[in-house]
């Protein structure tokens, strides 16, 4: 077996014992052929003991397992069937019986592979709170036929409802221990993209730095070997988070004004040495039609096409690859784009066409073998367009290609498109920069230094956020970087006790492993002034450092959307209202009315209640505003800083924070309340 077969193998077996839930493969004659240690240790037997068993024994009904193993077999899957495995010592555990078959190169079934999801807890919480519901209807049922009753009755009534309380007060600890359950599971995703992102960080930020140095050939072969394993880790993880971010509704999407032609040849120009190297010919075909600069997404459009074209590259030998934009259809506010990615590769077979944008599902099972990938681009393509209201469609034949189209809809503006920041190189002459860095990882800490001091830089390293704020108690610093999740005192407890007790406006770039919305929310409520995802990208990081440093801005600011044609920013977009109205002018201008209504009383009562600090006024006036956030399309950061309120007052936490969250919610509901006003004006004149 080769080194690359080994560590292939030895990969495959560290996912498989990755994972907490049991995992088992069975073959047709329903004898286990392998295992991870989770099942080992749920059952309570070790893995020779197992191996070669019959696999139904181990649960307390055999027949039933039997007859689910079966319906595997007769579907090719099955998903979610309840289940209960048995231990050794008697202890019983709920799983959720998850299989399909497995086969091999020829399609001839080998057998079926399990994954057995532990839900006992989740069971035991769903009875709990079907108990407690049941407990509350008994407890009304009483008090209702307590009160035909004299005296007697009052006394039952009373004792009813104290039952009644308590069971309420249960069904509601089950109803939170469920939500977070949930949010404990993306929490738990967060943190171990941090804990993989950061090590990660220091592996590719180390070998860029060996790659500068004097190297023979067979070390920088090496080095770019071990730079190019990194670089594609990372491109896994983030496919994996960008996937359940998706699932979970937490991707957002920007509306910035950008040139789409300009931004995609930049995009495109990524592939041009990839293409070289394996003599394709790459064609570019754009209408000139289409609008000189448009509001949409650019990231997003950027992360659909590259996913796109990086398949086209891999799959396509020999050729050529055709990126063409074509404008569908265009009227006063918007235009509609069709995208298309064309390649003369090996193709897909017609049966699989149906499941190619489903999670991890490539063409064949060799494709993965001989191509690489993990499955999740395909998906995370539609599951992006989709969420823009567009759409996406394949057309393929084995052996001479593929065409993955799709179209998405972008806003008309007259506004100048915002302007990429500029990527300052190295100059040898801005020596004069003091930076402090905070950061607890011993390892990056030392890659900061090493990267800092190639600029020229003197820098100061603090292992938290409260030895940071101690060195600036005592020395002056040009910037700050600071890392986001420090023991002691993490970065945004750290920032906010710079900005709001020591009242200094010094620059600070947020060091991140995880840039979700979450975290770009947090930054700003705190006050940063800019963030740089890890691994750090040395040209993008001294060029932020040199902005701010050189030319101060102000703190990072909530973003507003350009919606509309001239010089005014806005805060909110019609467009949602205008679809889920069916442009009916009638109806459109009735929900700006109650909106118009409600918020002014709503402001009003939320400014009192964080005066009075009467938390429960606060939490009520607050959950009021947010669902009208999406309808009249304000963006989501005000969402979520109404979210961070509504948590600061239900946990009566008086957070420092607190006014100024307040503030920026009172701002940009009179800003939408004075736009909505002209937009309401303007239909009544449209439509007399």
């Amino acid at each position: 077996m080769s080194i690359i077969n080994r560590h292939e193998s030895q990969y495959a077996r560290s996912l498989i014992e990755a994972s907490l839930d049991p995992l088992v493969t069975i073959n047709t004659k329903g004898k286990i052929t392998d295992m991870n240690e989770a099942l080992a240790n749920v059952t309570g037997m070790t893995r020779e003991q197992l191996t070669n068993t019959d696999f139904f024994d181990y649960f307390t009904e055999p027949q039933k397992a039997r007859e689910v193993y079966q319906e595997v077999f007769a579907n090719g899957s099955v998903a979610d069937s309840p289940l209960t495995l048995r231990h050794g010592n008697g202890k019983l555990t709920d799983v959720l019986f998850n299989g399909s078959v497995y086969k091999d190169n020829r399609g001839n079934v080998l057998g079926v592979v399990v994954v057995a999801r532990d839900v006992t807890d989740q069971k035991r919480i769903a009875t709990e709170l079907n108990e407690a519901k049941v407990s509350a209807e008994r407890a009304t049922k009483v008090a209702e036929e307590s009160t035909k009753v004299a005296e007697e009755a009052t006394k039952v009534a009373e004792e009813a409802t104290k039952v009644a309380e308590e069971s309420k007060r249960k069904a509601e600890n089950a109803t939170k221990i469920a939500e977070e359950a949930v949010k404990a599971k993306q929490q738990f995703l967060s943190n171990m993209s941090h804990e993989i992102r950061t090590p990660m960080n220091a592996i590719i930020g180390f070998t860029k730095v060996l790659l500068k140095t004097d190297l023979t050939a067979r070390q920088k072969e090496y080095l770019t070997a071990i730079k190019m394993s990194g670089d594609s880790l990372i491109v896994l993880i983030n496919d994996i988070l960008d996937l359940a971010k998706v699932d979970a509704g937490k991707m957002t999407f920007e509306q910035t004004p950008f040139k789409m032609a300009l931004s995609l040849s930049a995009m495109l120009h990524l592939f041009e040495t990839k293409i070289q190297e394996k003599n394709l010919k790459l064609v570019k075909i754009y209408d000139d039609n289409i609008p000189e600069v448009l509001v949409g997404d650019p990231v997003r459009l950027h992360q659909i096409i590259l996913n796109l074209v990086s398949n086209a590259v891999k799959f396509t030998s020999n050729g050529k690859i055709i990126i063409s934009t074509h404008l569908l259809c265009e009227d006063e506010k918007n235009v509609t784009i069709e995208f298309a990615v064309t390649d003369t590769g090996i193709g897909i077979p017609e049966n699989k066409l149906e499941n190619i944008f489903e999670n991890f599902q490539q063409a064949t099972s060799g494709t993965s073998r001989l191509y690489g990938g993990t499955g999740l681009g395909l998906a995370i393509v539609k599951q992006l367009v989709e969420a823009q209201n567009g759409t996406i469609h394949v057309k393929s034949q084995v052996g001479e290609g593929s065409t993955f189209s799709f179209t998405l809809s972008f806003l008309k503006t007259n506004a100048e498109a915002e302007t990429e920041l500029e990527m300052v190189e190295p100059d040898a002459e801005i020596r004069n920069i003091k930076v402090l860095v905070a950061e607890d990882i011993a390892l990056n800490q030392l890659l900061m230094k090493t990267i800092l001091d190639d600029f020229g830089f003197e820098r100061d390293i603090a292992e938290n956020g409260k030895i940071a704020i101690e060195k600036l108690k005592t020395a002056s610093y040009d910037i700050i970087l600071m890392d986001l999740q420090m023991p002691e005192m993490n970065g945004f407890e750290a920032t906010n006790y710079i900005r709001n007790t020591m009242n200094s406006k010094v620059p600070i770039i947020a060091l991140t492993a995880d840039v979700t919305t979450v975290d770009l929310a947090k930054c700003r409520a705190v006050g940063m002034n800019d963030y740089i995802a890890k691994p750090v990208d040395e040209r993008l990081l001294y060029s932020k450092i040199v902005g701010l440093v050189k030319k101060p801005v102000p703190v990072l600011e909530q973003k507003v959307h350009v919606q509309n044609s001239g010089d005014r920013i806005k805060c909110i977009d019609m467009d949602y209202l205008t679809r889920r109205t069916k442009s009916n002018p009638i109806l459109m201008m009735e929900m700006i009315s109650l909106y118009l209504e409600q918020t002014p009383p709503l402001i009003s009562a939320m400014k009192q209640g964080l005066q009075d600090k009467d938390w429960n006024s606060l939490y009520l006036a607050v959950h009021k505003m947010i669902p009208s956030f999406s309808i009249m399309g304000i963006s989501s950061d005000f969402e979520d800083m109404a979210k961070k309120v509504q948590e600061f007052a239900s946990t009566q936490k008086q957070a420092e924070e607190m006014p100024a969250l307040v503030l920026q919610l009172e701002n940009i509901c009179v800003q939408a309340c004075e736009e909505l006003e002209e937009e309401f004006n303007s239909i009544k004149n449209t439509n007399p």
